[in-house]
């Protein structure tokens, strides 16, 4: 019968009290007939093993409830109170009436009081005071337990979304083994899981805490009080409702700021008083204070398990695209649900196409790879787009005017971004321990000699995202600032479909000098700090400087690629005025060897080219020779350098 009718323990209970206090005040009642078993789902019971309540505790919570609940019960105890309108139950009646009275049961260290069970309200005389049952707990009694609506604010659940990769599903299991233990016995360890991404963190802890049967909640650490006091409330509404509900918690420090000392204190305080599973998610290890605690890295899923992941969701499309998926992985690295979000996305792009075109397509099967590829490639946007400036251009390599030897090097440089998943992964070079999976180049060489562009090229090449990183905006004169902030733009980027500029390195960069006081080795830090995370960087991260001669020696061994660019010679200079007009740009009788006399860079010539077609649009005409010497003589005063002597022509 009670599996059919969940409300009916909790009637059975309310009917058990009536009974009592129809006896105290004297009224008659017929005699009760045996009570059936209470099954175990009972949620009385349940709460009375939660909070270890007496059967006197029990039934003053029973009390406060049945006024809510029960029109009989609440008549009755207006009834003992001996007036005519309705009152709520008080501790003196509690005594008089119900079995096994003991005073400890309204003591705040209570269980009843300790854990707001029940609220005491204003009154002179304590035994008088009116009774009230918490909120929480009435909606729990008649099953519709939820949330404690001063959690709900802060926490939010964490279902398992879809199942870990088997070297999660391994770090799942140790938590287990952890955590299924007698609690009475033995204090649950804290669990730290470290990595970049905090879904696939989450995710592992879900699917451990599904098959220990316990539901998951997360907490961001930015929303823990500082205050002691508001601090050990939200402990104390927490640990009650982990009590009843069988919950573990997420305490999220992904965005932790270590530097906050009130922070800091707030979040050592919460973990070292929870007292319940907990975990802690961060993108590294974290100082947690005395409590025990065992860290575990949380990777992303490596090259073969994405390939698995990929080819489950695509499923038998899978094996028209094998290269697709290869080059994907290479490319990408991304979590299950990553794949997931890339999928959604190109499917989308796809259903969108005009009909036209999809009937004209060809080869639907490299379509959809690209689709793919592009919605891969816009994931790591939403995380950069206000941390770094997003380059976009067309340029491509015959706009690189560059000796043969630098354009060498950076072919090079596009080939061991294509090929790196088959050396690293597939020939086992990753297993060596070699240092540094990432690519790192460093482009030196004066201001407009086109680091830039060849950053731009790459990109295109590669069909990636550029992102440029101004430095003297990262650099931070706070101790620790400066890491912090790099740290947002690489785990931001970390998906894999970026290139990274740092441009004009040379305001952090220099020879390193002997360390005289604390900002010295700070500056240093922030060095190798920036070096530390290039050479990890799954993706290709560069750096450019005008000085490279400032630089320390020790920092150059760091890159894996540097490439010189030269100050463009006569020749050069010709060329790259030849390539700098476009096609659709009119002009009239242009001599690209005289210009090539002018001893400036491919910045300026562009500069110049530019600043000449708005005078030629102006005279609405083609652009002339003299238009360009008008153009020429201002970008040359910029730089306080004379027009050399020969003349372009007069401007009419």
């Amino acid at each position: 019968m009670h599996a059919e009718d969940p409300g009916a323990p909790l009637r059975w209970h309310l009917s058990r009290l009536a009974g009592r206090l129809r006896a105290h005040v004297g009224a008659e009642s017929g005699p009760l007939a045996p009570p059936p078993p209470i099954p175990p789902e009972d949620p009385v019971e349940q709460i009375v093993a939660a909070f270890d309540l007496s059967p006197f505790e029990r039934d003053m919570m029973l009390l406060c409830a049945g006024v809510e609940l029960d029109g009989e019960l609440a008549s009755l105890v207006t009834r003992a109170h001996g007036v005519d309108e309705l009152r709520p139950p008080t501790f003196s009646l509690a005594l008089a009436a119900l079995e096994g009275p003991h005073w400890s049961a309204l003591s705040p260290a209570s269980p009843l009081r300790w854990w707001s069970l029940i609220e005491v309200g204003a009154g002179g005389v304590l035994t008088q005071s009116p009774l009230r049952l918490d909120e929480w707990l009435l909606h729990h009694l008649v099953g519709l337990g939820s949330l404690d609506r001063r959690l709900e604010a802060l926490l939010e659940p964490v279902p398992l979304e879809y199942e870990p990769v088997a070297s999660h599903r391994q770090r799942a299991a140790q938590i287990v083994g952890m955590w299924d233990v007698d609690t009475s016995v033995h204090e649950l360890p804290i669990v730290q899981l470290v990595g970049a991404d905090a879904a696939d963190q989450h995710q592992l802890a879900a699917f451990a805490c599904a098959y220990l049967e316990l539901g998951l909640f997360r907490l961001g650490a930015d929303a823990l009080p500082t205050a002691a006091n508001e601090l050990d409330d939200l402990l104390r509404l927490w640990r009650r409702e982990a009590r009843l509900s069988r919950l573990a918690l997420v305490l999220d420090c992904q965005e932790f700021d270590a530097q906050d000392a009130q922070r800091r204190g707030a979040v050592h305080r919460f973990i070292d008083r929870v007292g319940t599973p907990l975990v802690v998610s961060a993108p590294k290890r974290q100082r947690l204070g005395p409590r025990e605690s065992v860290s575990f890295d949380v990777k992303r899923p490596s090259s073969h398990e994405q390939r698995e992941i990929w080819r489950a969701m695509l499923g038998e499309t899978a094996e028209l695209v094998p290269d697709g998926i290869e080059q994907l992985v290479g490319q990408f690295d991304l979590s299950a649900r990553g794949i997931e979000r890339a999928l959604d996305g190109a499917l989308g792009e796809l259903a969108a196409r005009p009909p036209e075109e999809v009937d004209a397509d060809t080869q639907p099967a490299s379509s959809l790879i690209r689709s793919l590829w592009h919605s891969a490639r816009r994931q790591a946007r939403p995380g950069l787009d206000h941390l770094a400036q997003r380059i976009e251009g067309g340029a491509g390599w015959d706009d690189l005017i560059l000796p043969d030897s630098q354009r060498t090097v950076l072919r090079e440089l596009v080939s061991h971004i294509k090929r790196r998943t088959r050396v690293w992964d597939d020939w086992g070079f990753a297993d060596k321990g070699i240092r540094g999976l990432g690519t790192a180049a460093l482009f030196a060489g004066p201001s407009g000699t086109g680091k830039t562009l060849a950053a731009e090229v790459l990109a295109n090449e590669l069909e990636l995202d550029l992102y440029r990183i101004d430095l003297s905006a990262v650099i931070s004169k706070y101790i620790g600032e400066t890491e912090k902030n790099l740290s947002k733009v690489f785990r931001a980027a970390e998906d894999g479909g970026v290139v990274l500029l740092f441009d004009e390195a040379d305001a952090l960069f220099g020879k390193r000098t002997e360390v005289k006081d604390s900002h010295d080795r700070h500056a240093n830090i922030e060095v190798s700090y920036l070096l530390q995370r290039m050479e990890t960087y799954r993706g290709l991260a560069l750096l450019t400087t005008n000085l490279k001669s400032a630089l320390d020696q020790a920092f150059l061994r760091r890159f894996r690629f540097i490439v010189e660019f030269p100050f463009p010679g006569a020749a050069q200079r010709a060329d790259i005025w030849r390539r700098v007009l476009p096609e659709s740009a009119p002009s009239d009788e242009l001599d690209f060897q005289q210009l090539s006399r002018l001893n400036v860079s491919g910045g300026n010539i562009r500069n110049i080219a530019l600043a000449a077609a708005f005078l030629a649009a102006e005279d609405d005409e083609p652009i002339h020779m003299r238009h360009i010497l008008h153009a020429a003589r201002r970008e040359l005063a910029k730089v306080g350098q004379p027009l050399p002597d020969f003349d372009l022509g007069p401007r009419r």
